[in-house]
């Protein structure tokens, strides 16, 4: 076995998806990927589009720095320098100091989308971008890429993207951008809830085949509560005072039926007190839901925002 770090084994793994005939539009990734530019050329040089989340002290360019491509002829003391490299006074800057003092960004305008709908309501985030030239590990510049800032217009949260097309291309546009940048939000929810519900990370085994049957029965208990929330969505929708089940809800469910099934006759009226409860909880959360959209939405009336008629970057299927 030889040792690989993460953006390597990511690498390995987008190979052995294409060779298998999987194709996508664009691969999205975090800060722990974005910021390895070894990974961002490997995606590159395989011609896969990409739009990576990136730290806010990554560096780079808004303007083509000016490259040494070759030294003077006379011989010089001390080690050679290496060639091609910066010139000098071309340093890099980091993407948080661009979008506080670059003229680029500080003459555009925020544009505004509706990324998500949550149970909180719905959020908005403002984007801006421009065109970027990232540092690469030899301290050269990239060939012309997209820095995509995004806020959130009520908590003022600051994001930072890269992507290897820009806005203009063919297939690309702003839009497709920011969905693919933040349709990675809804994968981490999966993980979360199948660590914090599910046992994901509970596990203490000595071999590969211990962990992979743990994450196989994990996903698919996962699948398990999503055909199950799925089948008593259609019902709970017909009942307003009703939230669609949670995982939490499924999963405190199916164990009580499980035991009742174990249990005598008299016990199964543990199964029916759960499933009270679990009614019960279904009323509050939808309460809770309500109280919460309507909150958000007073806060984004207060900003001069109306999330139903500003531009929205949801997939058509939830739009």
């Amino acid at each position: 076995m030889v040792f690989r770090t993460k953006p390597e084994i990511a690498l390995a793994l987008v190979d052995r998806a294409r060779a298998n005939g999987v194709r996508v539009r664009a691969w999205t990734c975090d800060e722990l990927y974005g910021r390895t530019s070894a990974f961002l050329d490997g995606l590159d040089q395989r011609g896969q589009v990409f739009v990576a989340e990136v730290p806010t002290n990554f560096h780079g360019w808004m303007t083509k720095p000016r490259v040494l491509r070759k030294g003077p002829t006379r011989p010089r003391r001390g080690r050679p320098k290496t060639y091609p490299r910066l010139a000098a006074k071309a340093s890099s800057c980091e993407v948080g100091n661009l979008l506080r003092y670059s003229p680029v960004f500080r003459r555009q305008a925020w544009r505004r989308y509706r990324v998500k709908d949550t149970t909180r309501g719905p959020e908005v985030w403002e984007v801006k971008w421009a065109a970027f030239g990232r540092k690469a590990d030899d301290g050269l510049p990239s060939r012309r890429q997209c820095l995509m800032v995004i806020r959130n217009v009520v908590t003022g949260d600051v994001k930072y993207f890269v992507s290897n097309r820009v806005p203009g291309d063919p297939g690309i546009s702003l839009r497709f951008l920011l969905r693919v940048a933040v349709s990675r939000w809804s994968v981490e929810d999966c993980f979360r809830q199948a660590k914090e519900e599910l046992g994901l990370d509970h596990y203490e085994v000595r071999g590969w085949r211990c962990v992979h049957r743990h994450f196989y029965l994990t996903q698919l208990s996962q699948l398990f509560c999503a055909r199950l929330r799925q089948t008593f969505a259609a019902q709970n929708a017909r009942d307003d005072s009703l939230e669609p089940l949670s995982v939490e809800a499924v999963r405190r469910a199916v164990n009580a039926w499980l035991q009742a099934t174990t249990t005598p006759t008299s016990k199964t009226e543990r199964l029916q007190k759960e499933l009270n409860e679990q009614r019960y909880y279904e009323k509050r959360r939808k309460q809770a839901c309500l109280s919460h959209t309507k909150t958000r939405k007073k806060r984004l009336k207060e900003l001069g925002i109306d999330p139903d008629r500003i531009r929205s970057c949801l997939p058509p299927s939830d739009g």
